[in-house]
Parts: structure tokens; sequence; C-alpha cells
């Protein structure tokens, strides 16, 4: 099973991919004409302004959303993972696709609000399937990506989460007077796979408070707990950092020098340094990916560009503050493995044994703090992995509305969708990480195929709204979106709110 799912990852995430991913930021970053730097302060702004409504979210919600499915395991367990694959150097290139990746972000989330849709209970709802068929007219493409979507977010990528949330809570319970040494078994499991279970149990039922109360439920416990979970580890990270103050210009120099192939014992990495960095990046911070999009079409704007600015300034809190504490935490205290190009050799081998994950990031705050490091992580990743379970099952939710009719209910579907994403997380928390890793990756890779050939041909409007929207801003106006102005067709919702012509 294990051949099979990695032979489909070759192909699914070969270096044609990560050159289209690097590609696309690039290509964004000039035709915005470098928005990520120079409307920074624009996307602060509107991050914390805006209101919601009936039908939709606050910009801050929608953006509570929209971290919620990029800060998960990825930020984690992904940079770990980036590093034990990458060397040091797959940081900077992290680095260097969260930065190209938020003008990537800014165009896929304005084109959603562009063609974004009331359901038949009045919410909004959009994403790449809805700007695929307006804006290109193919219905079997859109069909597609939704399709993709809801078998990738709806029961391939939560198990992902499940199975991070279980082994760090079992890490952190192993040997403790709660838990003992688990080497018992239950029903033909072990100790450890049956406390996995009970997580996954646990996670399963918690999940089910959330979902069933919609996305108002889903939003208003994102603003809350998002932000809090984000500042409670970065802040982690800073108090390693301060207490091994003496290692931090080493572990910026090891960066840098790994990236671009000139460290003495990571020099052969450089290739596996960008593969690593690029593809890690992408999977942390979803920038391209299509799942953004979805969160960013809920939101209650005058104009486009605003959520997509605000969804550009997502990309910066994941990848520059996120991912690089949990980079941060690792380097800086020395506590992690690096194979060599040939799968064998160890070229950093500080904790024999352990799989590359968040174990990494556990041994890092047990080295500066004892007693402290595998609680602390296995917290952290909790609410980073349980509150992108909650958003996966947002983005199924939203394509399953989608494939079933926009205009219509459709409860016995949403409810067979609840039942399967909670059985997936049960699956995933007690089952081999390697294949749930495995099947993640298969899920993200097969939607940023989709989503990135999708927003390359279809950039034209999302830059029609940016210019738009500087150009009222320019004069001082709170912008409004008039489509027709503009030349967009098919933006029904907008020409209805009375900026364009009946």
């Amino acid at each position: 099973m294990e051949s099979l799912l990695s032979a489909i990852n070759g192909i699914i995430w070969s270096k044609a991919l990560i050159a289209m991913c690097l590609g696309a930021g690039i290509f964004f970053t000039i035709r915005t004409r470098f928005m990520q730097v120079r409307g920074f302060v624009e996307m602060a702004r509107l991050t914390v302004s805006g209101q919601s409504s009936a039908a939709g979210v606050s910009s801050f919600q929608a953006l509570a959303m929209s971290m919620a499915g990029r800060i998960g395991i990825g930020n984690i367990a992904g940079v770990a993972t980036a590093i034990a694959f990458g060397g040091p150097g797959a940081v900077f290139w992290m680095w260097v696709m969260g930065f190209l990746g938020a003008s990537t972000s800014y165009v896929e989330c304005t084109l959603a609000q562009i063609y974004k849709v009331k359901d038949a209970e009045g919410r909004y709802r959009g994403g790449p399937a809805y700007y695929i068929e307006k804006a290109m007219g193919l219905k079997w493409y859109a069909l597609l990506f939704a399709f993709a979507t809801i078998v990738a977010a709806g029961f391939l990528m939560p198990g992902v989460q499940a199975n991070a949330i279980a082994d760090s809570v079992a890490n952190a319970c192993q040997g403790t007077a709660l838990c003992g040494p688990m080497d018992g078994e239950w029903m033909g499991l072990s100790a450890r796979e049956t406390l996995k279970l009970g997580i996954g149990l646990g996670v399963s039922l918690l999940l089910a408070v959330i979902i069933f109360g919609g996305v108002k439920r889903i939003a208003n416990f994102a603003e809350i707990v998002v932000p809090f979970m984000a500042g409670g580890f970065i802040l982690m990270a800073l108090t390693v950092m301060v207490l091994n103050a003496e290692q931090v210009p080493a572990m910026f120099g090891l960066i840098f020098s790994s990236a671009f192939g000139a460290n003495a014992a990571f020099g052969a990495m450089i290739g596996l340094a960008v593969e690593w960095g690029v593809k890690r990046g992408v999977y942390a911070n979803e920038a391209g990916q299509g799942t953004g999009p979805h969160a960013a079409a809920a939101a209650e704007v005058s104009h486009p560009a605003k959520q997509g600015y605000v969804q550009a300034f997502a990309i910066y809190i994941d990848t520059m503050l996120v991912c690089t504490s949990t980079a941060f935490l690792v380097l800086a205290s020395g506590m992690y493995n690096v194979h060599a190009p040939d799968g064998v050799t160890m070229l950093h081998n500080a904790l024999p044994g352990i799989e590359a994950g968040p174990g990494y990031a556990q041994a890092a705050v047990e080295s500066i703090l004892p007693g402290w490091g595998a609680g602390f992580v296995a917290v952290a990743l909790f609410f980073f992995a349980f509150t992108t379970i909650m958003a996966y099952y947002y983005m199924a939710e939203t394509n399953l509305t989608y494939v079933a009719g926009t205009n219509r209910t459709h409860p016995l579907a949403i409810l067979l969708l609840r039942l399967g994403i909670m059985a997936m997380v049960v699956f995933g928390a007690f089952h081999n990480a390697g294949q749930a890793w495995a099947l993640g990756d298969i899920g993200v890779g097969l939607m940023a195929w989709l989503n990135i050939i999708a927003i390359l041909i279809l950039h034209k409007p999302a830059m029609l709204a940016l210019r738009d929207y500087e150009a009222q801003k320019k004069a001082g106006k709170d912008p409004v979106f008039d489509p027709d102005a503009l030349g967009i067709r098919n933006a029904e919702f907008w020409r209805r709110q009375g900026g364009g012509n009946p």
C-alpha cells in the first residue's frame, strides 16, 4: 500500500508541480507589482476592519477561518519534515514560497469574492469551482475540482491532522503516571494504539459539536481560538530563542548557507532544500492550493480586493511567523535529524530513532524547559490540527453544495459528509503516519494542480479589481465594486448588489 501511495505521490508532486508553484508566485508578484510589499499596511488595516452580516462573516472571521486551514500540522510536523529531508536550507525556501505565495493568495481569494453566490439558506459560497465555471465556462473542470476537494478535504487530509494529534498526545502521555509504560494490549491493539483510538473518538465528537452548528459557529470558534493558539506558539518559540541567544546568529548562518549549497555538511542537498521547502511551504500556507478562497468568499466586504489583501496577509502570518517559529525552535536547540540524499546516511543525528514530525519540536522545548516540551507541543498541535480539520469540513461542504446545486438544500448529503469526516478522524488517529501523510499529500497535490492552472488562466479579473481598488483609495473613497465598469462578466452577485447594471 505504501509503495503504491509513494508512486502516486511521485507523479503528483513531481518537480513540475514544484516549478509551477514557484513560477505562479513569481508571475503574480510581477503582475501585481509586488502588492505584498506595497500593500502591507493596507493588508494589516483591512484584517481588523469590516462587519459580519446574516449572509457573511467579517474580514477577521474570514481570515481566522482561512488561518484555521493554513495553520495545521504542516506548521510543526511539516517544517520538521522539510528540515529532515531538505536540510536547514529548506527553511529559506519556505520563506521564499511564503513571500511569493502572498500574491498567489491575493489572486485566488479575490477571484472567489468576485464570483461568489448566495446559497439556498442565504449564505455566501464561493471558491475555485465557482470561479472556474463562471470565468472559464468549463463546468466539467469545475466539477473535477469540486470532487477532488470533497475527497481531499473531506476524507484524505483530516487523517493527517488527526494522526498528528494522537501521536503527540501519546508521546506526551507515555511513561507518565496517567498512562504508564503503555506495553499492554486490548482487543488486538497495543496500549498505544488503544490510546490513539480513544483520542480519535474524542476529537471526532468535539468536531461534531462545531460542524453541526454551521458556518457561523465555525467562524465564531475560529476567531477566538486561532489568534490564541498562534500567539502562544510564537511566544514559546521566542522564549526558546532568548534562552538559546548565543546560537541564533549561527542558526541564521546555517539556514542561508544550506539554502545555496555553501554549507560543508549540507552542500549536496541544495536541490532537496528547494524541493522540500516549496513542497512543505505549499502544504503549510496553502497558497495556490485552492483552500483559502472558500473562506475568503464568505466575507462581507464592499470590494473583492479587500479580502484579497487580507488573505495575502494570512500567508505572512502562517509562514513568516508560525512556520518560522517551529524552524527556530528546532534549529536553535539543535534538536533535529537530517537524512542524506541517499536516504541511509545521517548528516545530523541529534534525535536517533525519532521520526521527523512533532517529536523534533517536543525535544526542542524539552531541552530548554524540561518537563514542558512534550505537553506544550501536544496542546499546540491539538489546536492547530483540530481547527484545520474544522476548516477542511467547511471546504468540503462548500464543494458538496456546488456539486449538488447551490440553490437547493441537501440535508442528507451534508449529514453523510459530516459523519464521513468524523469517521476519517477516528481512522487517521491510529493509522500509520506514513500512509496518512501520503494520502494528505495526494489530496493537496491534486487541488494545487487544478487550481494553479485555473488561476494562471483566469487572473485578469483579479488584476482589474486590484487597479480599481487602488484608484478608488487614491481618490479618497471607500472602494465599492462595479463589475460592469471593469468589463467583468458573470459576477451576478455584485450586479445585484447595485454595483453594476441590473
